[in-house]
């Protein structure tokens, strides 16, 4: 994930775009922005996003910003609360399994 900014701000397109009924297409075609660049936003890659962009895109989608915007931090935190461990220390090991960042 070091291509992405920051995983605690999600950004629900693909939620909102099932709960209106319309494709990726459709919504580049409403909102006059490529489906590539829609595509980084969907995927969670987008490092920043216009205020502009975010007000065409709430406009097709007849939402608020906080329909497509979500702080994730929280849900952490309380991971790390209940089981007093970060889940941000854990690593993949090229056998699938998990270990401890410092092993």
């Amino acid at each position: 994930m070091s291509d992405r900014c920051s995983n605690d701000i999600v950004f629900n397109l693909d939620v909102m775009l099932a709960k209106r009924k319309m494709t990726l297409t459709q919504l580049a075609d409403a909102v006059g922005i490529t489906i590539a660049n829609l595509s980084v936003l969907k995927t969670g890659k987008a490092k920043a996003i216009r205020i502009t962009t975010l007000e065409k895109i709430c406009r097709a989608l007849d939402c608020q910003p906080g329909d497509l915007l979500e702080f994730r931090a929280a849900v952490r935190e309380e991971i790390k609360d209940a089981f007093d461990y970060d889940i941000g220390e854990l690593t993949v090991k090229e056998d699938g399994g998990e270990q401890d960042a410092g092993e």
